[in-house]
């Protein structure tokens, strides 16, 4: 038994290594030019003797995609009956029979007709992929199931063909198809996008500017974040770029932690990135040996870096040193802030292990230390 665990556990390594890679091309919207992209890349793989085919490709009837479609090799659609009509659908057995290298698959998020073996156009890719063959896709932002309700709340649209986000997770390769507004209303305009009845209905509905420049935004953030996971995941700490993050830390000293915020906060929003305020409450610190006012002001400064954009931590130590530290490797801080003292206290703080253990401790690290006046 043991031994066919084993060879179960080996023979699933080396299907997930013959698994084939998935390409995903995002856009924030129909007739930005996906599916344009995917045709010339085929030409390109094709050109480089690589066995690509067009699993399914939707054109939309627009000219200059169409004529792209012209010498590549198109594995056909199944014919399927479904309420007294003639539909046509990705043929996966086909393609799976055909075994190309790769095969293009357009229109991720759509609904297979009923009584396929897959619900899902997503999941028809995953037994593509299973099978070693790998996928080039192509989706629009608003298919994306966590931001869905973000979606209607945009284009006043329910969108109900979603993809769930774990596919962007396990994707090899993200592209985002990025246009300006004007650049996409003046592709609209022309008639590259819809036939010359619809563009009117599409620019009252759809494609307004201020809802084009949401769903922009949504898929610029959308492809940012997948980038910095697969960064996080693949490339060793040593030799990536690291994203600036700030530690404030700050005492129930009123004016002292006021300023460390403050400041702290600036720093933050220049660099654009994350940052904490840390309190570390000693034993001297406890709520029956502080007084009330003291109590007050570290509310009141805790609720201004809450404000600022600040998360919030708090813990119970008497080594400060070692909690700044540990925190700061646990959360991969790169700058470090704390409040200096009036100048006649310099001398004493320099003398200090809180001090003396931070300067120490940061010597051997790629952190910074910042002391704010």
């Amino acid at each position: 038994m043991e031994e066919e665990n084993k060879v179960r556990e080996f023979l699933d390594l080396v299907k997930k290594n013959r698994r084939g890679k998935l390409k995903i091309y995002i856009g924030m919207s129909a007739g930005v030019g996906k599916t344009y992209r995917m045709l010339q890349e085929s030409h390109a793989l094709l050109r480089n003797g690589i066995d690509i085919r067009i699993g399914y490709i939707e054109t939309h009837q627009r000219k200059e995609t169409h004529e792209l479609l012209a010498g590549l090799p198109i594995i056909p659609r199944k014919k399927i009956f479904y309420r007294a009509k003639e539909i046509e659908e990705m043929d996966v057995q086909g393609i799976l029979n055909a075994h190309p290298e790769i095969v293009v698959v357009d229109e991720l998020a759509h609904t297979n007709a009923e009584g396929s073996k897959n619900a899902k156009r997503w999941q028809d890719v995953y037994d593509l992929l299973d099978a070693g063959i790998s996928v080039i896709s192509a989706v629009n932002i608003q298919h994306l199931e966590s931001i869905n309700q973000e979606i209607e709340q945009i284009t006043g649209i329910s969108v109900t063909e979603r993809i769930p986000d774990k596919i962007l997770e396990t994707a090899d390769e993200i592209v985002n198809i990025d246009l300006t507004a004007d650049e996409l209303l003046t592709r609209l305009k022309e008639g590259k996008i819809y036939q010359a009845n619809k563009i009117e209905q599409a620019l009252n509905n759809f494609f307004k500017p201020e809802k084009i420049l949401q769903l922009r935004e949504l898929a610029l953030k959308e492809v940012a974040h997948q980038v910095e996971r697969k960064v996080n995941i693949e490339v060793p700490k040593q030799i990536k770029l690291r994203q600036e993050r700030f530690l404030a830390c700050i005492s129930s000293n009123q004016e002292t932690a006021k300023v460390v915020i403050r400041k702290t906060a600036r720093l933050a929003s220049y660099y654009h990135s994350p940052w904490i305020v840390l309190y570390v409450q000693s034993n001297k610190e406890n709520a029956s040996r502080i007084k009330l006012d003291k109590q007050r002001y570290l509310l009141n400064n805790l609720k201004l870096a809450t404000e600022l954009g600040a998360e919030i931590i708090r813990i119970k130590s008497d080594e400060i040193t070692k909690t700044i530290i540990n925190l700061a490797d646990e959360k991969e801080i790169t700058t470090i802030c704390i409040g200096k003292p009036h100048f006649n206290l310099f001398q004493l703080i320099l003398s200090t292990s809180v001090f003396n253990g931070l300067l120490k401790a940061m010597a051997k690290k790629d952190t910074d230390l910042v002391i704010l006046s």
